[in-house]
Order: C-alpha cells, then structure tokens, then sequence
C-alpha cells in the first residue's frame, strides 16, 4: 500500500503528460471541427487540464508526504511537454491558420528550448524556493493560448511576422531571464505578505470574464508587473 501511496503524485504527473500529448494532437487540428469544438479550442483546455494536474501532484506530493527525485525530474519532463511543445505546436499552426508569414512559424522550438533551460535551471537553483527567477513555464503556457485567441479574433497585426518574432523571443527570453517573480504558493491565508498573490487570483476571473480566452494574454503581462511591483518592495 504505502508503494501504491508514495506513486500517488507520479500517476498525476503523467495525467499532466497525456493531456500535453492531446493538446498536441489537437493543435494540429486548427480550426477543423473536432468533438463539438474546433482543434484549438481543444488544445487549450488540454493545457487547462494539464495545469490542473499540475498543480494537483504537488498537492498531493505535500499531503501524502511523497516527495521523491523521481518525481522533481517527471515533472519537469511533462512540463516541457504541456507548457513548453504543446503551445509551441498551437501557435506554429495559429500562424498558419491566419495566413502569417511561413517562415516565421519555424521560430517555434525557441518556446520549448527556452522552457527546457527554465526546468532544468528551476530543478538545480536553490534559491527558487520561495519566489521564482524568470517566467515559469505554465505562464509562458497561458499566455500563448491568449495570444493565439486574439490573433484567431482578427487581432491582425499580432500575426504579422514582426510583432510575432519580438514577442516570441521576448517571451523565451523571460522564461531564462534573471526577473525575480513571486509563486502562488500559499503559507498563510491572510492578505498581508499574500496581496500579490490576491491580486493576481482576482485579476483571473475578470479578465477572462471580460475578454474571454483572450483575457488570458493580460493576465500574464499583469502577472509580470504585479511581480515587479513585489520583488521591488
């Protein structure tokens, strides 16, 4: 029993996985109907659904008292695969779907390399224990699903070849970058050391209930000048 217990968080972990895997499958759908939705619609709630397991193997890890190296490594690996591959797969075939420039679809495997050196820096850095050091791989996830909404909207100029590459190496860089960002890891529930955290929570649901889909580009960008804000004071 305490072998079946202690895998507890690994069989998550690998729900994080396979739903990585079909948002991926998905993406390739583009905007054929697929299930009652089109394929991007499904890749983002793969995604959704990888985050949640995510944030569900920790938890369990926590509770169960399961930690393991095993488990740290496995982890990074299905991260690479739902936060890093699978948005880069959505906005290779977004680009595509809304008639950008070919070649620019090839700077893609630039969201996957730098979210592979962002894992592989969080596993080995012990000074992210508490707040992080660059854009964590999920966000990078969220806002790429935001932004492949607007562009599939009509949000034109976001498609053009120019916009598209700075803001994809900006985002890559980001996730290597030195910025320290706050975590959603809670130690207490009290609003005072917690209020960016609060804000962030709060700011979610507006966004997407105002702007939909879409609301989840802004939720990243005030995500990063919330954290500023933070690590300054």
């Amino acid at each position: 029993m305490n072998a079946i217990v202690k895998n507890i968080p690994n069989g998550i972990t690998c729900l994080n996985l396979v739903a990585g895997v079909m948002a991926v499958i998905c993406a390739f759908g583009g905007r054929d109907a697929l299930w009652g939705l089109d394929g991007f619609a499904w890749a983002w709630i793969f995604i959704g659904i990888a985050a949640v397991a995510d944030f569900l193997d920790g938890f369990a890890a926590r509770t169960l008292h399961a930690y393991s190296n095993l488990g740290k490594e496995l982890d990074s690996l299905c991260d690479l695969v739902s936060f890093g591959v699978a948005p880069a797969m959505i906005m290779f075939n977004c680009m595509e779907a809304v008639g950008s420039s070919e070649w620019v679809r090839w700077l893609v495997p630039l969201i996957p390399v730098a979210g592979a050196l962002r894992l592989a820096r969080f596993n080995i850095d012990t000074r992210q224990t508490t707040d992080f050091i660059g854009l964590p791989i999920p966000a990078n996830a969220i806002f790429w699903i935001g932004y492949s909404s607007l562009c599939l909207e009509g949000t034109e100029f976001l498609a053009e070849w120019y916009w598209f590459a700075a803001i994809l190496i900006l985002e890559s860089w980001l996730m290597v970058s030195p910025v320290r960002l706050f975590s959603l890891k809670f130690k207490t529930w009290g609003w005072k050391g917690n209020q960016w955290r609060w804000m962030i929570i709060i700011t979610a649901p507006v966004l997407v209930f105002c702007m939909g889909v879409s609301g989840l580009l802004w939720l990243i960008v005030a995500y990063l000048l919330y954290g500023l804000f933070a690590m300054r004071k």
